[in-house]
């Protein structure tokens, strides 16, 4: 494993503490897209199902699992715990516009027409879309909190690091998988906006706010 991808996978576990803190401590889910954590839920579900027929190491096991059930966690928090508190009148992006084309594409374009293959494939695709709702969320209202700016800046870091993981493994290692680096651009294009109004906004101490 090099550093890149260490540095991805700890940033992208950061951005599930942070959001799952950020709940708990505050008892209300507002400015929190239900549907981006339901789409992230049926992503680690639909990517980790080798978890049940393939051993890598305690390491992948261990991140696997804890994606896994922190996305359920969310989603629990989001519906049922402080369903109360949940925006469904801004949180309305329309996530089959999402699902059904990541689908017949991973049906289209994978590495084999295989069961498992075709659900990874179906995850790399959606995952790389499923912050919209959330973005969409974030532009409807008008502005962020600085702790939900937190939350998707970690997230968005971790898609940046990745791109930086395959870059490395083409050189050091030869290896590359053009479906995950493409889906991977795809996603880190989504927070360009994001990214430059977090470092010009939030971290000069003002509210986050998108374009809508």
């Amino acid at each position: 494993m090099n550093i890149f991808r260490l540095t991805g996978d700890l940033s992208h576990l950061l951005a599930i503490i942070i959001l799952l803190v950020k709940i708990w401590k505050t008892r209300s889910c507002a400015g929190i897209s239900g549907k981006s954590q339901l789409l992230f839920a049926l992503v680690y579900t639909t990517r980790y199902l080798d978890l049940v027929s393939t051993y890598i190491s305690a390491y992948n096991t261990f991140m696997k699992l804890i994606f896994i059930c922190a996305s359920y966690a969310t989603v629990y928090l989001i519906y049922m715990k402080f369903k109360a508190t949940y925006d469904h009148n801004h949180d309305t992006f329309r996530v089959e516009f999402l699902i059904l084309p990541s689908f017949v594409l991973s049906l289209l374009i994978n590495h084999d027409f295989a069961v498992l293959e075709i659900l990874w494939t179906f995850s790399i695709y959606l995952e790389s879309v499923a912050i919209l709702p959330q973005l969409f969320l974030v532009s409807k209202t008008g502005e962020a909190e600085s702790i939900t700016s937190h939350y998707l800046f970690a997230l968005g870091s971790y898609r940046g690091l990745y791109l930086l993981n395959w870059i490395y493994r083409y050189y050091a290692e030869s290896h590359y998988d053009l479906i995950a680096i493409v889906a991977g651009v795809v996603q880190t294009v989504l927070y360009c906006d994001f990214f430059y109004l977090y470092v010009t906004k939030v971290l000069k101490g003002k509210k986050l706010q998108l374009p809508a």
